[in-house]
């Protein structure tokens, strides 16, 4: 198949980008995402697929948003940051733009352009996505294919639970990874220390203005890099909590590779070295036996786009 268009949904923008056969962007366009509009994202989207198609021979789009997305690559059940509820998007874009349309997942899709073309790509059957950022999200590949589940929302790999009775989480659930692993718990565990230990966080508060509930994702990084304790701590928390729910994922699925993807990896060895840590440790009893090896990914901004494109031309 020739080229195809991947459609990167989110809450603040629509991207779109042309892709061809061996994972390249030829050309992008990107609108603001009306996210409490449901009409009006579904006419972005449309405005975005025609305005990529003008110039280019179209065979197929692939569409990536956050939410659950029935089994048929159809219908977003759900989405949290928009207003579709039950949303026919793939008839709706399909009848718009005249092309065939597959929807998908958006951390599925960007396990697919990673296990295609990015950190995963010298895969042959596995591996496992962790994508980090304000929540958790996750994509599973087994077999060579994507683990959609009977329904088409399995890998909510952020909603395990690991604290029985602990932090309430948004699912409704209490004690889910993504309340110990993901970018809210960083700022959570460097408030909670700076308000406990202020003379370990010195630069964390001057940055917050001196009010640890100011504290924010960026400043932690910024204060971490810098050496500031509180900060480096909440890194560690948040590295030791993620290398355990990879740990489980080995012990559930044994992938080939083991992927850590989202806005938190830009923090680089500040969260990979002790996520790597807790990692091992956790499968220690394992002795010599092979286990996945740990990787930051490769695709950055473009795997929404790259993976959705490639899904729609297969």
């Amino acid at each position: 198949m020739g080229l195809t268009i991947g459609v990167d949904i989110g809450g603040t923008k629509v991207l779109g980008g042309v892709v061809d056969d061996s994972g390249k962007v030829l050309a992008t366009h990107r609108l603001p995402t009306p996210a409490d509009d449901v009409a009006k994202t579904r006419d972005v989207i449309i405005e975005v697929v025609k305005e990529l198609a003008a110039g280019h021979e179209i065979e197929a789009v692939g569409i990536g948003a956050a939410g659950w997305i029935d089994a048929d690559r159809s219908t977003v059940l759900f989405a949290p940051n928009l207003a579709w509820r039950n949303e026919p998007l793939k008839d709706g874009v399909s009848r718009g733009t005249g092309l065939p349309v597959v929807v998908e997942n958006d951390a599925n899709v960007a396990a697919w352009a990673e296990f295609r073309y990015g950190a995963a790509e010298d895969a042959t059957d596995s591996m496992v996505l962790f994508t980090v950022g304000t929540g958790i999200g996750g994509g599973i590949i087994l077999g060579g294919q994507l683990l959609r589940g009977a329904h088409g929302i399995a890998a909510e790999l952020g909603h395990v639970n690991v604290v029985p009775g602990g932090h309430v989480c948004g699912c409704g659930r209490h004690g889910c990874i993504e309340q110990y692993a993901s970018g809210s718990a960083l700022v959570r565990f460097a408030q909670s220390g700076a308000k406990d230990d202020p003379a370990t966080a010195g630069l964390l508060l001057e940055k917050a203005g001196g009010n640890a509930g100011a504290i924010t994702g960026p400043m932690v990084t910024e204060a971490a890099q810098a050496g500031d304790g509180v900060a480096v701590d909440a890194f560690d928390q948040v590295g030791t909590w993620l290398g355990v729910a990879m740990a489980d994922m080995v012990q559930l699925l044994d992938p080939q590779v083991i992927v850590v993807g989202g806005g938190v990896i830009d923090a680089g060895d500040l969260l990979m070295r002790p996520a790597l840590k807790s990692y091992q440790e956790q499968l220690a009893q394992r002795r010599n036996s092979p286990y996945a090896e740990l990787r930051p990914a490769r695709m950055g901004n473009e795997a929404g786009i790259v993976g959705a494109a490639d899904l729609a031309r297969r």
